[in-house]
């Protein structure tokens, strides 16, 4: 039997395995990416706000006082209501990591391998990502109040019907404190598909951003600008897949690459992203998000506020650490925004 080094008594007692000094593999995700943190929680995409809640005035409205006149037409002047307030809670997420103050004694010097402290603030950092990536994708309960306002329901399916049709979601009697039943122009635009195909979904992908496109024709002060991709779609891995063969398929200079098409998928020039929380959806969504419309809104002083090392009230050598979130998710013009789904 060939002999190895494990084989050998003494140069088992007297020599360390490769320990690789001052590195450690995180293989504990369990996304291949992070859309929501990695581009939705950056710093200077986010919306910073105070207050009790996050509030919005929207001009929901028109007067209808305007009308064609003969030279001595007499004219009567009403009083129209045509704003509501939008009103959503602020949503709170948290993570932490401890250690004893021992281990910081222990590890260190020629004892040191790793810090013990990285993967721990690592691993919890991680864990507060995956939590929002998980919660961005979901509409809660009614009666939930601690998740926050995800994306479907803010942008809500219409049930089959094509057009603006994206209602109150589920059993919610209203967006954000606006009832879509009387408030129409708070509705999202929603197709129903049956296959990925040029004929049936691209169609329909066309028609949905054309009738999304909303200009104002006078200048006002919007809420947001149009700061980095303003227009994302996001979709499960299987329609994903299916738009690559697609986009294959009319590409005629693929070359030898056997997945020209991988990763770099667009729709009018927009990327489509994979969004793994959407796998196990079974009517396959489509959302098209214009993200000047569609974005966090963080409570000012508490975007991700890491704490200083604090002791544990009754272990004095145990130290804690905690990061906090105070956010919700805010969409002040669903219209411009749309979900298609297959039944």
């Amino acid at each position: 039997m060939p002999l190895t080094a494990k084989d050998i008594g003494d140069l088992v007692a007297g020599t360390l395995d490769e320990l690789g000094r001052m590195k450690f593999q995180q293989i504990a995700q369990t996304l291949q990416d992070y859309e929501i943190f990695n581009s939705w929680f950056k710093k200077h995409k986010v919306a910073m706000d105070s207050g009790i809640g996050i509030q919005r005035t929207l001009m929901t409205k028109l007067t209808g006082a305007a009308k064609h006149v003969g030279l001595m037409d007499t004219d009567s002047v009403t009083i129209k209501d045509v704003v509501e307030q939008l009103t959503i809670p602020w949503r709170h997420a948290q993570t932490s990591w401890a250690f004893i103050y021992q281990e910081t004694l222990m590890n260190r010097g020629r004892s040191l391998v790793f810090n013990v402290i990285k993967p721990r603030r690592a691993a919890a950092m991680i864990d507060l990502v995956e939590e929002l990536e998980s919660k961005a994708w979901a509409s809660p309960a009614v009666s939930n109040k601690t998740e926050p306002y995800g994306v479907p329901y803010w942008i809500s399916t219409g049930t089959g019907t094509t057009g603006f049709a994206g209602g109150n979601p589920g059993v919610h009697t209203s967006k954000g404190g606006i009832n879509c039943d009387n408030t129409t122009s708070f509705k999202n635009y929603t197709a129903r598909y049956v296959s990925v195909t040029k004929a049936d979904l691209i169609k329909k992908l066309r028609t949905a951003h054309r009738k999304t496109g909303f200009k104002s024709p006078i200048t006002i002060q919007d809420y947001r600008g149009t700061t980095g991709q303003r227009y994302r779609n996001y979709t499960n891995e299987s329609v994903i897949t299916s738009c690559e063969e697609l986009g294959e398929s009319q590409n005629e200079n693929l070359g030898r690459d056997l997945a020209s098409m991988d990763g770099t998928m667009t729709f009018r020039n927009n990327p489509i992203i994979w969004v793994p929380q959407l796998d196990s959806v079974t009517n396959n969504p489509w959302y098209g998000l214009d993200h000047s419309t569609f974005y966090p809104v963080c409570l000012q002083g508490d975007y991700l506020r890491e704490s200083d090392a604090k002791q544990s009230p009754n272990q004095h050598n145990i130290w804690q650490v905690f990061v906090d979130l105070s956010y919700n998710f805010l969409c002040i013009d669903p219209r411009r925004n749309w979900v298609a789904d297959t039944a």
